[in-house]
């Protein structure tokens, strides 16, 4: 218990850097900049996330989301990242959930990148520092992720930094408003470091 309330600490007080950007735990002071890109990236961001509600970026579902993501982070099984590039402007999030350990030792990432800073690189770079963070850190064996079919971005990104498509799951998830199939993708741990001992 003390190895995972360690890395509870280790994990607040993170601030993940590489030369473009920087990643860290969400914080309230944080709201005006994640309300900024959230509304100008709506009709960007919507057709792959769940329904927006009618309150979704008021300063209250943030309070209520950072206490979610508090909740999770509390029971070891969520650790969510702002991404934040060099001149300090909240580009986008990446989320470790669902986090189990025992015998799985797995978890799942998600993320969003606002319009104006989408097909630059920065998820790429961010997703590095993200999977560093999450096979190093945390020591997990395996990460999960899954889209819908027809996000080639996400497809690319993924397939990028090394996923693996493990095949389709039906209705997976409510995205927008409808059931949607989505693709699976898993990493090893093990072969993340292969790569980047490979890189170098």
């Amino acid at each position: 218990m003390d190895f995972f309330r360690s890395l509870i600490s280790v994990y607040l007080k993170s601030i993940i850097r590489n030369n473009d950007l920087y990643i860290r735990a969400p914080r309230l002071s944080d709201y005006n900049k994640w309300y900024l890109i959230r509304s100008e990236s709506k009709d960007f961001l919507q057709p792959w996330e769940p329904l927006w509600s009618a309150n979704h970026l008021s300063k209250s579902y943030y309070k209520r989301l950072l206490k979610s993501y508090h909740a999770g982070i509390r029971d070891e099984v969520t650790y969510p990242f702002f991404i934040f590039n060099v001149n300090n402007e909240l580009i986008g999030a990446i989320i470790l959930t669902n986090v189990k350990r025992g015998v799985s030792q797995s978890g799942s990432v998600g993320y969003w990148i606002g319009k104006k800073y989408s097909n630059r690189g920065y998820m790429t770079a961010a997703m590095d520092l993200f999977l560093s963070f999450v096979c190093n850190t945390l020591k997990l064996h395996r990460i999960e992720a899954s889209c819908i079919p027809n996000n080639i971005a996400s497809i690319a990104l993924l397939e990028k930094v090394g996923f693996i498509g493990e095949g389709m799951a039906f209705k997976y998830l409510k995205i927008n408003g409808i059931w949607q199939d989505h693709l699976l993708y898993g990493m090893l741990c093990s072969n993340y470091k292969t790569m980047i001992k490979d890189d170098h």
